[in-house]
């Protein structure tokens, strides 16, 4: 799969870094796209931002939550139609993702946002794989569902339009965090 990841920090390159690794086509976009640090290997490359959106099947957000109005004031219309997986949270707003920042013409999943990067970038404990609650659109249920499971997650689908339930599993991880560092992960059990 063919997957832009916008944003070379620590989430998004554990993200792209881990995908990379699990054999897909990831751009990195980016302002600066000679700084290409965040690579772990020669398949994946930094490239500019529009460079990065063409023929990608998902788009993973992986910029401060603050900046997300100025990416879309430069390359919102190059957002348009994209899948875009919302990684981004805005620590101590009333609303943790930012859909309302994002063009409306876009298909909209949040996930990537309810653990910390060092359990994305290592999801394995002794009782299993972490779980990562996401909402997708479900025609798009698949897509984001690869694109977690690339990362090494075990991806748990909660539903359409639900960003407001995913970010409440943030709330809890945040509040969490206190007793149990930021190296722990919720894990859905079923019979």
């Amino acid at each position: 799969m063919e997957i832009a990841v916008l944003g070379t920090g620590f989430i998004g390159g554990i993200l792209g870094n881990a995908l990379t690794d699990a054999g897909h086509v990831v751009r990195f976009g980016s302002r600066h796209p000679d700084d290409d640090d965040v690579t772990d290997g020669p398949d994946a490359v930094v490239v500019s931002i529009p460079e990065a959106l063409v023929g990608a099947e998902a788009v993973i957000l992986a910029v401060p939550g603050t900046a997300v109005s100025e990416l879309v004031a430069d390359h919102g219309g190059l957002l348009s139609g994209h899948l875009i997986i919302d990684a981004t949270n805005r620590m101590g707003a009333a609303v943790s993702n930012c859909r309302s920042d994002l063009p409306d013409d876009i298909r909209y999943a949040r996930a990537f946002n309810t653990l910390s990067g060092e359990v994305m970038a290592h999801p394995r404990f002794a009782a299993g794989v972490a779980d990562m609650y996401f909402s997708a659109p479900g025609d798009d249920r698949a897509i984001v569902e690869t694109v977690v499971a690339g990362v090494g997650l075990r991806p748990v689908y909660v539903g359409a339009d639900q960003e407001d339930l995913v970010d409440s599993v943030f709330k809890l991880w945040i509040a969490l965090v206190a007793d149990y560092g930021r190296r722990h992960a919720f894990h859905l059990m079923e019979d």
